[in-house]
Formats: structure tokens, sequence, C-alpha cells
């Protein structure tokens, strides 16, 4: 097949002799794959037990004779209005304990045993009759699983939570251990003193909120891995959903990824020119799936629906974006969806076809990407390979989502993106680790407010260090474990000893920086560090240190105890990286990104993505690339 392209393909909000025209235009376009059945509960089974497959036959059939793959879907994302009307106890409640009703889409409660019934048996339905048909090639279970209904606190739920619990800890002993609930007179004496987090009078116990976290995440992959049991009864294709390792982080995707055939993802621009988030959540799928090739299952082609200011992409940015994914190891680019809705809650959602028909910016730019990733067939199976991490974990956000913390202005998600741009911005291809992961392949590690960590992934930033691996690790790192509990005898708790530096306080900022002796600045934190060994690069102005470096092992620890601006971090990066050995991929302008795809028999290219608006040249050690503004290329480089 090469490289697959195509997106969500909805027939059924569309006239019949439409569906000829989509054929036809998907030929034009070159997609050679559509993800299909993805929201056709209510077609496929309009009434309770009453099945109509006739129109969805044709529309396989179509695909099939037009040498165009399907990804079949098991319509359970959004069930019909006949499951809210005639099982209320199985839709979703809030956190105010509220039960919602149906009207949108995930009107369902991931606990509930009616709601898992009734899913397995429209999955049956579907696996049976389209297992053996030409057209399927793949499956695609469920949709975006947690997207708008990742917790609920029904009474289901609570069951559930209490099962989950007692198999986690064993007994109350264990809870009560783990939950610290020797603070406030919380120790429970009953398994039916034990609710899920509703709301409370004050400060909920953190350790509480975080395990129903955990819980639900469980549930969620729970729900996938019956559904698939089911549609292995009748096909050995290959399974995934879509995840969205851009946002939404509410599902363990470390442990997801576990149960799936293939990692594939859907990412959504947040904000303009966001080229460089886009980067890190390609990057996370290609890491979720040990490296192997993945699938980008939705991007759109421009504008999305949900934002304040809903803004239309730029000419050649709907190809920059696409050449980005598959730059970071995409063997499939997919958009939601082929055809712009007229209707429903996503009718100013961009497609493939818009509203505006083919006479159109987003049409010629969708051929030409159609066109261009045919030539690039060749890329299929070739792969990203990265001698630098960072360390990320859903876990360690879900504790610091916490109210109670030393200041509300430090957000993980954004440390890790600051971080993360820095390795972008010294060209430095990254792949995104757990925490207790495999680091033996890297030279360069980067610790981003891992604030939650077991002392099993303390052991293993040592082991790597100790072996010649160097580290960066930011302030509020290592200091609480797996059941939330802080480590006891200083800052950074569990790193202290591998950073060499010890603080016995913290001291968050009331204003808005602190200046350092280097000429650079730090925000939002610091810290009374004092060096164990370490030696020191950069201070406060009182000459307390803000940037060290200790020697451990046969490697290095470089530390920060603030956070600072872009251009030191920037020095600081460049030092970590070259303490590691760790060049960027090419010489390349700030504001260009070059990644390498290789094949196991020697072949790599050079895809470099120019994200400004001058012509620029990219150079290696054999020759330099021209890239136009603006403008993608894929270089073959020589063997």
């Amino acid at each position: 097949m090469g490289i697959a392209y195509g997106g969500d393909y909805n027939p059924e909000q569309w006239p019949r002799e439409t569906w000829a025209e989509d054929m036809a235009l998907m030929r034009e376009a070159g997609v050679n794959r559509v993800s299909v059945g993805i929201f056709s509960w209510a077609k496929f089974e309009p009434e309770e037990g009453r099945f109509e497959f006739e129109w969805f036959d044709e529309v396989l059939d179509l695909l099939a004779d037009n040498g165009i793959e399907a990804c079949l879907a098991t319509p359970t994302a959004s069930p019909p209005p006949w499951f809210a009307a005639s099982y209320p106890e199985a839709l979703p409640v809030d956190t105010e304990g509220r039960r919602l009703t149906h009207g949108s889409r995930q009107a369902f409660d991931p606990s509930s045993d009616v709601y898992l019934a009734k899913a397995l048996a429209i999955t049956e339905q579907v696996a049976r009759r389209y297992a053996d048909h030409p057209a399927v090639g793949m499956w695609h279970i469920h949709n975006e699983y947690g997207c708008h209904n990742a917790r609920s606190y029904s009474e289901a739920a609570t069951a559930k939570f209490r099962t989950w619990l007692r198999d986690r800890y064993g007994d109350l002993d264990g809870l009560n251990a783990a939950w610290g609930t020797a603070f406030w007179s919380q120790a429970y004496s009953s398994w039916e003193q034990v609710f899920v987090p509703l709301p409370t009078p004050t400060i909920a116990n953190p350790a509480h909120v975080l395990d129903f976290k955990r819980f639900s995440s469980h549930q969620l992959t729970r729900l996938y891995d019956a559904e698939a049991t089911v549609v292995r009864r009748y096909s050995d294709k290959p399974m995934t959903t879509n995840f969205m390792t851009g946002s939404h982080p509410e599902i363990d995707l470390w442990e997801f990824a576990e149960h799936v055939d293939f990692v594939s993802t859907d990412h959504y621009l947040e904000r303009p020119f966001e080229h460089v988030g886009l980067a890190f959540a390609a990057d996370y799928a290609r890491s979720l799936g040990g490296g192997k090739p993945w699938v980008l299952m939705e991007h759109s082609t421009s504008a999305v629906n949900w934002q304040g200011r809903n803004r239309a992409k730029a000419p050649r940015e709907l190809i920059r974006n696409s050449m980005s994914h598959l730059a970071r190891g995409a063997d499939a680019i997919m958009f939601f969806q082929w055809r712009a809705s007229r209707q429903g809650a996503e009718k100013w959602h961009s497609g493939m076809v818009p509203h505006a028909g083919t006479d159109s910016k987003i049409w010629r730019e969708v051929r030409e990407l159609g066109a261009r990733l045919g030539d690039l067939a060749e890329l299929e199976g070739s792969t990203v390979t990265a001698e630098a991490a960072i360390l990320w974990d859903y876990q360690n956000l879900w504790a610091q989502e916490h109210e109670a913390k030393p200041t509300a202005d430090l957000d993980a998600m954004r440390v890790r993106d600051t971080y993360y741009a820095a390795l972008w911005r010294a060209g430095i291809t990254a792949d995104v680790a757990h925490p207790e992961g495999d680091l033996s392949g890297y030279r360069l590690v980067v610790v981003p407010a891992v604030y939650l960590m077991s002392r099993d992934a303390a052991e293993n930033l040592e082991r790597f260090v100790r072996g010649g691996g160097t580290v960066l690790v930011s302030p509020y790192s290592g200091i609480a474990d797996e059941t939330d509990a802080v480590y006891l005898g200083g800052y950074p708790g569990a790193l202290t000893d591998l950073v060499g530096v010890r603080s016995d306080e913290f001291y968050p900022l009331i204003d808005d920086t602190v200046a350092l002796a280097s000429g650079g600045t730090g925000s939002i934190w610091t810290e009374t560090a004092a060096t164990r060994g370490a030696e020191v690069r950069d201070t406060y102005l009182d000459g307390t240190p803000a940037w060290t470096v200790n020697r451990y092992g046969e490697g290095r620890a470089h530390y920060l105890t603030t956070f600072v601006d872009d251009a030191t971090l920037d020095r600081v990066v460049a030092a970590a990286a070259s303490d590691a050995g760790v060049e960027p991929t090419a010489e390349a302008p700030a504001g260009v990104e070059v990644v390498r795809r290789s094949h196991v028999d020697g072949r790599s290219w050079l895809v470099c993505v120019n994200h400004l608006d001058e012509d620029v040249k990219v150079k290696t050690a054999a020759e330099a690339i021209d890239v136009p503004a603006g403008e993608v290329v894929v270089h073959a480089e020589r063997a």
C-alpha cells in the first residue's frame, strides 16, 4: 500500500447518489484507506435488536471495487437514543452527581454492565458480518476512549472502584496505609464506606483522587479488551483504537498501548503554528509503540469546531502538519473527516472535501498531499531512532492536578512542553519514555517535573547515569512515591543523591521572575539548595545554586532549581547534550525541523520541514539541502 492516506468516511450523512462521487474524488486525491462505521450504531440498530446493514454492505462493496481499504470501526462510542431512553441508569454521572443525558456522543457510563452488554452485542453483529469482507483491512475499536466521559461518578463506578481497590491493596489495612488515612480521621473500617471522590467540604484526599483516576483509566482499557475479544473470534486482522497523545490526558496510554496491535493517535492543533506541540504528540505516539511505525488516525485539514476562535490553517500548513507526522514515524496520514458535515455539532470542522467543494485551497492541497505521499511509498516501514528521551507519565500529571501543592503556577504539561521545545529548538529528535521504562538506548534523558516517582523509577535513572548517561532534571522532580507520599530527608527526594544537591524548603515566587548571575531569569520556583558534591554552573544573585552538574558513576546529572527563561534553558540543554554526545540531526536554522527515517537495509531519508517564511539550507556532513519557505523536502541520503 505504501503510506496510507484518507480519513473518516461517514456516508450515512449523505444521500446515496453522493457515494459514487466520493469514490471518484477519493481516487483523484490518492486516498487508499478510510475509517468507516465509527458513528453508525443508530443506523445499524435503529431499534434495539433490529439491525439494518444492507446500506453498509453497499458502502464496503464500493470501497472494495475502488481499491480503497476500510479501517472498520465498532460503533460503540455513540450509543443510539433508544439506549438512553431504555437504560437511563447506564448514562454517565458527572462530578456533581448529576446524570447526563443523550444528545451528543459518548453518553454512557464506562462502568455500566448494561452498556458493555449492548456494546458487545453490536460489536458481534459487525464483526460476524464483515470479518471476511475484501475491503476490511483492519479494525478500529470504539473511538477516542475517554474523550468526554473518562470519569463517571455513578453507583456502578463506586462498586467497581471498591473491587479495583481490593485487588490493588488486598485489604483495608493496605488501603489505609496507601491513602494516609490517619490524616483528618479518614481511616476506613468497611469497604462500604469507600466512595468515588464526589465533592467534599474542603480539600479531598489526594491519594484517593489519584487512585480513582487510575481506576477510571483501567475501566476504559477493560472496555477495549472486551470488544477486541469479540472481534478476534471472527477476524485475525490487526486492531487498534485512536489515542489522543496531544490532549485529553485521562488515560494511562503506557498501559493502554500494551493492548493494541499498533498505535494510532488523533492530533489537533490548539494554538496557531503549534508545530512543536505537534512534534511532541507524534514522538509520543511513536514511543508508545516502541518505535514502530504508527497511524495518524485523525487530524484536521483546516479549522476545528470547538475552540473559541476556530482558526483556518494558512496555505501549505495542511501539508507541513501532515509531513511533520510522517517525519516522526507515521505510516498513515488520515483526517477527520472526508466530507465536512452540513449539520450537527461538527459542521464547522473542516474536511478533505470542504463546504466549498473542489474549487478550494483545501481540496487542492489534499490532492497535492495525496500525490506526494504516493511518491513516498518507499518510506513505509522505516523508523526513527532517537538518542534522547523526555520522561512523561500521565499518573504524574494526575497527582499534580490536585489543588493542594506548593504553587498553583506550576503546570506539569507546560513544564514538559517547555523542556521538549528546547530539545526541538536544538534539533534533537527525542523519544518519550516512561520513568520506569528501558533507558539503555539513550544518551540523554530529560526529567520535566516528574513529581510522582516510584523508587523503581528513581533507581532506573540512577542506573542510567551510573552507566554513562546524562540527565537533565527540572524542579519538582522525585518528590513523592507512587502513593503520593513525600520522600523524607530533603528535596529532590528520591533524586537527591543523583543530582548531588539537597534543598530543605521550596520558595515559590510571588513576583514574576528572579535574576540569575548569568544574566538569565528564573520564574515560578526557587529552592534553598546546597550542593553535595555537585558543580555549580549558575546561581541566583545571592549565590544560591540555580544550575548544578553532578558526576555520578560514569555519567552526569544536570539540575535546575528554578524554571529558567528559554535562552538560558537552551544553554543548559546544549551543555547536557554535549556531555551526552548528542548532536542535532542536521545543521538547520531555528524554525526548521529535520528528522531522519531509516530502513533496516540502510536506506534513509531526511524530512526537512521549513516553518519559516524564507528559503533555507539544511546542512549535513555530506551536502546542503535547499528547503523553500514554508515547504517540506524529503531528501534521500546517500548510502
